[in-house]
């Protein structure tokens, strides 16, 4: 895992949901918290594309439904701006369920996935068809 350049727009907060796009069977999770954040005292604690979260499956195959898995995030909504002053934002929140160390679950990932995400994450990368 690497940096990103910047000051990076989190957009998702503890209780978001997002759509899976990978092939392990889970359909919609929803962030419980962020490992390593470190705000102020009682905010809540919010994410970005390219970080690592701790979610629950909500949606999706009976064995998968109610696991607690790490997922990165690969899409966000809110707009985001990149170093070289273009801004970015996808039409959905995505994320990639992986293992804590990154390795992906999942053999395929459907649609795009930012940039951001695939290089702090090689795994993610290298799974990837499209990179934004």
């Amino acid at each position: 895992m690497k940096g990103i350049a910047g000051n990076q727009t989190r957009g998702l907060q503890n209780g978001s949901r997002l759509t899976v796009i990978d092939n392990t069977g889970a359909k919609e999770i929803e962030i419980i918290t962020v490992p390593g954040y470190h705000g102020v005292a009682r905010r809540v604690p919010s994410a970005g594309v390219g970080d690592l979260v701790i979610a629950s499956v909500k949606k999706g195959t009976p064995a998968m439904r109610r696991q607690i898995v790490f997922a990165v995030i690969v899409r966000q909504r809110r707009p985001m701006r990149r170093p070289d002053g273009t801004i970015v934002y996808f039409e959905d929140n995505a994320a990639v369920i992986t293992t804590e160390t990154g390795e992906t679950k999942g053999t395929d990932i459907k649609g795009p996935v930012a940039r951001e995400a695939a290089e702090r994450w090689p795994r993610v990368s290298a799974t990837a068809n499209t990179i934004v």
